[in-house]
This record gives C-alpha cells, sequence and structure tokens, in this order.
C-alpha cells in the first residue's frame, strides 16, 4: 500500500510557483476547448515571418534586371537565385543558436526578436539601391530570425494533447499561406507607380523604389504580430527540476544512462529523454526527409514565379508580377480552406507518415505537366495552371505538416527548442540551395531549349521530380521511424 501511495506521488506531476511552464500547465487542465485566441495570435505571428521569405519571387526577376548586375537576359535567374538563398544561408548558420537560446530564456523572447527583425531588415530590402545591399539585408533578415524552431515548440507546449495536431497544422499552414500570399503581395504592390499611376507618382518613393511597397507591406503587418506576442504567455519551465544553465546543452550530449538505458531527470522521473538528440534516431530521420522535402519545395517556390515571368521564347509564360500574384493569391485561399478543414481529418484517418508519402507520390506525376501546360494559352492556361498550383501546394504543405508532427512527437518537452534548432538549421542549408540551385538550373536550361535530352524547362521539373521521388523512398521503413513503433522494437 506504501508502495502505491510512494508511485502514485511520483507519478504526480509537480507544480513550482512563479514559473511560467508550470501556469500554463495548470492553465491547460482548466481549459476546455481549443482556445481560439492563442491560435489566432500564433496564426499571426507566424504569417509574420512566413511572408518575408518568398515575397520578392515574384518581383525578383524584374528586380535584378533593374539593378544592372546580369550582362544577359538569360543571367537574370541565375543572380536572382543567389538573393533567394542567401535568407536561408543566415538562418542555416543561427538555427541551432536560437534554439539553444529558447530552451535557456524562454520561447517566447526569441519569437519577439524574429518579429522585430523582419519589421527592420524587410524594410531595409526594399530600399536596396544594389545587388550586394539586396544580398546583406538578407541574410541579416535570415540570421536573426529564428522563431521558427521555438514557435513550433511553443505550439506543442501551450495546447492540450488532443489539440497539438490542429496547432501544429495551423503553424505549417500559416507558414504555407506565408509563403504563397508573400508572392501574391509582392506581385500586386511592386513597381505601383508602373500600375497604379493614379495613386503613386514615379517621384514618389514608391516610383524611385519600386519594391519598396511590398516589402513596407508586410513589415507593418509584422509589426502587429510582435504586438500579439505579449499576449503570449512563457511555456518553458523555469524552476530547478528541468531549467538549470546547462539544461539547453544537456539536450544537445549525451545523459549518463542507467543500468535500464533510462535517464533519471532532476525530479526524479526515469525518462529516455536525456539521450542525445543526434542519436534519436526518430527525430533525425524525420529531420533528413523533411531536408529533402524543403530542399524541393524552396527550389520550386523560386522557379515557379521566375519561370512564369519568363520570356516565352526561352519556355516560360511571360506572365507580369500582377498576374503571378493572382495565381497566388487563389492558391493560398484554397490551402487555408484545405488545412484548416480537410486536413486534421485526413491526418487522424491516415497519420502523419502516410500522408507525407501519398503527397510525395501525387506530385511527380503533377510536376511533370507543367511543360505541356505552357503549351496551352488564354483562359484554358489560367485555369489549369491555377488548379495545378494549388494541388502542388496542398501537397507540399501535407507532407510538411506530417514532418512537423513526427519532429515534435520524437522528443520530451525541454528538447523541443535545441530539436527544433537543429531540425531548422538541417532544413535551412538546403533551403539555402534550394533557390541558388534552382536559379542556376533554370538559367541553363533556358539555353538548351533545343536539346536531344529534356529540352528547355522538362530539365528543371525533371530534376524537381527526382528530388520528390528521394524523399518518397525514404519515408518507408527500415529509414523513417515512429517514435512510438521504434520504442517497441527497442
Amino acid at each position: 500500500m506504501a508502495n502505491d501511495e510512494l508511485q502514485e506521488k511520483l507519478l504526480k506531476k509537480p507544480y513550482y510557483e512563479n514559473c511560467p511552464g508550470c501556469m500554463v500547465d495548470e492553465m491547460k487542465e482548466r481549459q476546455r476547448g481549443l482556445p481560439i485566441t492563442k491560435l489566432l495570435a500564433i496564426w499571426t505571428v507566424v504569417l509574420s515571418a512566413a511572408l518575408p521569405i518568398s515575397s520578392l519571387f515574384p518581383f525578383l526577376y524584374f528586380m535584378i534586371r533593374d539593378l544592372h548586375i546580369a550582362k544577359r537576359e538569360e543571367d537574370i535567374n541565375f543572380y536572382a537565385g543567389y538573393v533567394g538563398a542567401s535568407y536561408m544561408l543566415g538562418r542555416t548558420l543561427t538555427s541551432m543558436f536560437w534554439g539553444v537560446v529558447a530552451d535557456r530564456y524562454g520561447r517566447k523572447p526569441v519569437i519577439f526578436i524574429g518579429i522585430i527583425t523582419v519589421v527592420v531588415f524587410n524594410t531595409i530590402f526594399g530600399l536596396s539601391v544594389n545587388y550586394w545591399m539586396a544580398i546583406c539585408t538578407r541574410f541579416l533578415l535570415g540570421a536573426l530570425n529564428g522563431l521558427l524552431g521555438p514557435v513550433k515548440a511553443y505550439a506543442s507546449e501551450i495546447f492540450r494533447h488532443e489539440y497539438q495536431a490542429v496547432a501544429l497544422s495551423s503553424i505549417s499552414t500559416s507558414w504555407a499561406i506565408g509563403l504563397i500570399i508573400g508572392p501574391a503581395l509582392g506581385g500586386f504592390l511592386a513597381q505601383p507607380a508602373e500600375k497604379y499611376p493614379a495613386i503613386f507618382s514615379p517621384n514618389s518613393i514608391f516610383g524611385r523604389f519600386p519594391y519598396f511597397l511590398p516589402c513596407l507591406f508586410i513589415s507593418l503587418f509584422a509589426l502587429i504580430g510582435a504586438v500579439c506576442c505579449f499576449w503570449l504567455p512563457e511555456t518553458l519551465h523555469m524552476h530547478p527540476s528541468n531549467c538549470s544553465p546547462t539544461e539547453s546543452y544537456d539536450a544537445l550530449e549525451t545523459a549518463l544512462p542507467k543500468d535500464n538505458g533510462k535517464t533519471e531527470t532532476k525530479d526524479g522521473r526515469e525518462t529516455d529523454s536525456g539521450i542525445s538528440l543526434l542519436k534519436n534516431w526518430p527525430l533525425m530521420s524525420s529531420i533528413i526527409v523533411y531536408c529533402i522535402f524543403s530542399l524541393h519545395d524552396m527550389a520550386y517556390s523560386e522557379i515557379f514565379p521566375l519561370w512564369t515571368e519568363s520570356p516565352r521564347k526561352f519556355g516560360g509564360l511571360s506572365y507580369s508580377t500582377q498576374s503571378v500574384g493572382e495565381i497566388l493569391t487563389i492558391t493560398g485561399c484554397g490551402l487555408l480552406v484545405f488545412q484548416l478543414f480537410l486536413y486534421p481529418f485526413v491526418e487522424k484517418m491516415l497519420g502523419p507518415i502516410k500522408i507525407a508519402r501519398i503527397s510525395g507520390v501525387l506530385s511527380i506525376p503533377l510536376l511533370t505537366s507543367y511543360p505541356y501546360i505552357a503549351m496551352l494559352s488564354g483562359v484554358a492556361l489560367s485555369v489549369v495552371l491555377n488548379c495545378a498550383s494549388l494541388l502542388k501546394n496542398v501537397l507540399s504543405t501535407s507532407i510538411i505538416t506530417g514532418l512537423f508532427i513526427l519532429q515534435n512527437n520524437a522528443v520530451e518537452q525541454h528538447q523541443r527548442g535545441a530539436a527544433n534548432g537543429i531540425a531548422m538549421t538541417a532544413m535551412s542549408l538546403f533551403k539555402a540551395v534550394g533557390p541558388a540551385a534552382g536559379g542556376a538550373v533554370l538559367s541553363w536550361a533556358q539555353k538548351r531549349q533545343h536539346a536531344a535530352f529534356f529540352p528547355g524547362v522538362q530539365l528543371v521539373f525533371f530534376i524537381l521530380n527526382v528530388i520528390e521521388a528521394i524523399g518518397v523512398l525514404m519515408t518507408f521503413k527500415p529509414f523513417l521511424a515512429d517514435r512510438s513503433q521504434y520504442e517497441s522494437l527497442n
């Protein structure tokens, strides 16, 4: 009887006064229903961080042209790729650092710093007067904005377990919509003196800096996201049981195991969470697969607007920034409906791994059709291209959401900041390669319109399909492992 009472006492979760994490846990126990206000606040914060990532893609082709760095028209895509890659390169170098900071000092400070970074450096980017200024501001925007990893950990901690799938889905939805609405804003608002001469004078600041308006608009929205941060409570536990100064580093190092292969936390609980994250195969396998799909998605995000805006003689569609903006707006609206109303149902029915696998397989024939879509014209081209863009982004977001869930389920609470830091570092490296490689491959492909082997843009979409196929193959056993299945086998 005494042993039963002791066991019950040990299993009972302790609460510490003035600990923000414990306060959130108590709030979750009393909470009934989905907290919509917090969900909307997180959604706004994530959207603020996501909008500037790809908002430049619709006007980047014209921006590089106006900066006079490319000597030939075919070389514009080459230089454009490096501007797109500089953001992700900066994020690669600092994601691990921001993950450690989030585990040591809290999620909220990192999130707030990331949003303020968007306000400052995205505004400066719109005022770029030469190629290297554009590269440097994008690099700093990525290096100082490390909120995606911590905000994923935050969402899994602020909501009850039954709402975690909805929370993580809302993050990936907001992120994906930001990656789509951002280009839509860039397409509609770039070059306003040319598009809306009755409102914007050529002699105004928006006439002298034709790409400043979309950047300013996004920065003002990010300012709203920064205000939302004040209403978000901190979720990190700050008490002796799991918040010593070395806790964030313990998440990256191997803890001393007991005889049963598990570790003991400072409050006496037995757990396997002390195992080095680098030896946590369910986590690392999901991160590796995540990186492959991220490489594909970022390359596609760079290539799609560049391809549509390229001249017909180079296999493009000769679209304007506004036409691209219209396509991406329709895509964003459709994606929002899918993620909010359909994805949670599909995830419960199939699970995250099957969703990623099926979505990857369906993406391959869809991308194969893109060069043939370019043969259409008029209304048929508009309808088919909009449908293809919507379907492609729905499939990509489904993959990323499923892998988000796997990553967060693979670690304990006190490791999530560091785990997401590792994921962000690796993902950012691959995403830095994506735009640079995508722009270079598209530029090269446009110079070989009459080649016998995959002429013109056919080569671009073939390479994207190869990357997607590799990602799909890696979703099968024994490579990709779910934590529950992995623990049952060990």
